[in-house]
């Protein structure tokens, strides 16, 4: 056999490996624990939702009412964290409470980042404390503590009316220490729909969410920190956020933080929890991937040259082998090559329908995956010039490390 039939059949390989050895990544069916929405608490706990935001003045109206108007039984209150935004993200929020009522709302500020924090693990790290100091001033004076949950979203994520019931119930029905969903991003434009889709695909076929949900022997920890519900207890036990205060990928150093500290964690796709910030250009998307791809690869030149080649053999070769097995007459590379894409389309599809978008994109995975191959170097490039994981006017290349207290 030529040299591309042996690549294209070792690519077919490992489209086999991924179809049935990796958790079942594909499949979008690990959704909120079953019968969690019938399963409903005699006593619904406290509930405090901590929304870090940084010139989030674009989005926020169409995200912090839907957190102002929750269903919720129990007792609930919105802090949102005005990371030094510059452009009256905390007045507009006021603004927002004022008009449309519902839970209480807190804008607090905590001032730069120290260093070694990241600033959205500081705006969170401010934000728990109120709520903890809040609950201790409640019990000096007899009444109900501090929350027994907290809520951590994003301010550019919008929530149907009942899912912080939904996610309180799932949590407490099943036991669980960590709640979080994948919510759904926005996919308007063409650049959205080719590139969005794809980075939920990759995610999960990194983390698959089965490995993750697993009671017994987890082989996988992550969460999505768009929406995270997590137990103020376990919180305190796994000392969050400030075992985490460094990392620029924070929602899987939280996971992994939980999971060290005992808790048990959930990670699913939502269907009520969607993300409202526009990527209308392929840079704006180019930049989500690229301020933390090399992050993810540990900073090591290594791990991002074995990720490119893995990358290539996964996604590039099979039409690569397809068209040279059409055009060279090389049978055996053809029907290696087509097959493998056509499994490749065939695990793309499910999340395809999860985004509502056509299935006819599914055997556009291998160009999507050539962009993300380029984000990925352009993430390190970007790290080794001193502008890595920037974001929002911020750079945490090289976070220092921070003292410990």
């Amino acid at each position: 056999m030529s040299a591309i039939a042996w690549i294209a059949v070792g690519s077919l390989a490992a489209w086999g490996w991924l179809l049935l050895g990796q958790g079942f990544f594909w499949r979008t069916d690990q959704r909120l624990p079953a019968g969690s929405a019938h399963s409903e608490p005699e006593s619904w706990p406290r509930v405090a939702v901590v929304v870090p935001a940084r010139d989030e003045a674009e989005v926020l109206p169409l995200s912090l009412p839907s957190l102002l108007v929750q269903d919720y039984p129990g007792e609930a209150e919105v802090l949102l964290v005005d990371d030094g935004s510059t452009d009256g993200t905390g007045k507009l929020a006021g603004e927002l409470a004022a008009r449309y009522g519902g839970l209480p709302l807190t804008v607090t500020s905590p001032g730069e980042p120290e260093p070694g924090w990241t600033g959205k693990l500081w705006a969170l790290r401010h934000g728990i404390a109120l709520a903890r100091a809040r609950g201790l001033e409640c019990a000096r004076h007899g009444e109900r503590g501090g929350p027994e949950f907290l809520l951590l979203t994003d301010a550019d994520i919008a929530h149907e009316p009942d899912s912080l019931r939904l996610l309180v119930a799932g949590a407490v029905g099943n036991d669980l220490d960590l709640v979080s969903q994948m919510a759904r991003l926005r996919v308007v434009g063409a650049w959205e729909r080719l590139v969005v889709p794809a980075f939920v695909y990759f995610f999960a076929q990194l983390y698959p969410f089965r490995w993750i949900n697993r009671s017994r022997r987890p082989r996988a920890t992550a969460a999505a920190g768009g929406c995270v519900l997590l137990r103020t207890e376990t919180a305190e036990r796994a000392r969050v956020p400030e075992s985490i205060r460094q990392a620029v990928i924070d929602d899987v150093s939280l996971a992994r933080a939980v999971r060290r500290a005992g808790g048990r964690i959930w990670l699913g796709l939502a269907e009520r929890v969607d993300s409202v910030r526009p990527y209308p250009r392929l840079a704006d998307l180019w930049r989500m991937v690229s301020r933390s791809a090399y992050a993810q690869l540990r900073h090591n030149p290594l791990v991002l040259a074995g990720t490119v080649a893995g990358l290539a053999l996964v996604y590039l070769v099979p039409p690569v082998a397809l068209a040279a097995g059409l055009l060279g007459g090389d049978a055996v590379a053809g029907w290696a090559g087509g097959l493998a894409w056509a499994v490749m389309a065939g695990t793309y599809a499910p999340m395809l329908h999860h985004y509502r978008q056509p299935l006819w994109l599914a055997p556009t995975l291998p160009f999507t995956a050539l962009l993300y191959l380029l984000m990925t170097v352009d993430s390190a490039v970007q790290h080794y010039r001193g502008r890595g994981a920037a974001w929002k006017g911020r750079t945490y290349s090289r976070p220092e490390a921070a003292p410990d207290r």
